[in-house]
């Protein structure tokens, strides 16, 4: 197994769980059980991946739960992604996974507009403004913070941008986020804000923490996240603005998909080595 399909199957498991993507028994393929999905599907990687592509041999299993006829569309539909987003040399299952993700999504969209005649309000599918600067400012003890902001994310109306500054302390990391809610009011009455830092202290202390804000194991994901990229003396804040379609599982991917791009801006992960963008609207 090559060093680059190792960490990829430990970044597939960190954010989806141990079960999406595991060994079948047979030489270099796999079982991937997309999120939120019924069924699995026979990945093959041949020993030159990422060089070459990865194969989809087949459908797995048709699931437990799965209406009929969605195995064979999940199977075309992963083709369709594995096919958009490989490039020679790059790995590129956690694209395809999401790239699945945002082509089911689309297609549900579109059955549930077809179901429904009613016209649809544009104006809440626009993104609130992001402004280097607080619009709704106020006198807090703490100087405006460094922060470096992401492009935001829109997925069926919810959207998402992330926050990233850099912090020597856990009082200051804190300061950070009680400054940001108490001068932005559009952050302060989002959905959720979702909170990380790792930061390292004196004597080879460390210290790393993580808040929901009520989006379930979020904030654990996010922090792996930043695990993963072996980043200290940062803090990232996500901001969801739910749109009024459930996202399933996908959420916790756009969550730390916008984190990702926020530490890019940043300069503190390549973006060259670090997993490229999926596709986003708005």
């Amino acid at each position: 197994m090559s060093e680059e399909l190792r960490d990829e199957i430990e970044a597939i498991s960190s954010i989806y769980g141990d079960g999406c993507l595991v060994p079948s028994g047979d030489t270099n393929v796999y079982i991937l059980k997309p999120p939120g999905e019924s069924s699995s599907l026979r990945i093959e990687f041949p020993p030159t991946y990422p060089a070459v592509p990865p194969v989809v041999l087949g459908t797995n299993s048709t699931g437990e739960r799965g209406r009929r006829g969605d195995a064979n569309r999940e199977f075309i539909l992963f083709c369709e992604a594995l096919s958009n987003v490989y490039q020679p040399g790059a790995v590129c299952l956690f694209d395809a996974v999401e790239e699945l993700a945002r082509l089911l999504e689309f297609e549900a969209y579109e059955e549930q507009q077809d179901q429904d005649a009613a016209p649809e309000d544009d104006a809440e599918a626009e993104a609130p403004p992001v402004t280097e600067t607080p619009v709704y400012a106020k006198e807090v003890g703490t100087p405006e913070p460094p922060w470096i902001i992401s492009e935001p994310f829109i997925e069926l109306r919810s959207t998402f941008i992330a926050r990233c500054a850099p912090v020597s302390s856990t009082e200051e990391a804190e300061a950070f986020v009680q400054h940001l809610l108490a001068s932005d009011k559009k952050v302060r009455t989002a959905t959720h804000n979702i909170t990380a830092w790792r930061i390292k202290g004196p004597n080879n202390t460390t210290f790393q923490d993580c808040d929901d804000d009520g989006e379930t194991a979020a904030g654990g994901r996010l922090l792996h996240l930043m695990q993963l990229m072996d980043l200290w003396n940062v803090m990232v804040i996500v901001t969801r603005w739910y749109g009024g379609h459930k996202l399933g599982p996908r959420r916790f991917a756009l969550i730390n998909q916008t984190a990702r791009d926020a530490f890019v801006k940043a300069g503190l992960v390549s973006e060259n080595t670090d997993k490229k963008k999926g596709s986003k609207k708005g």
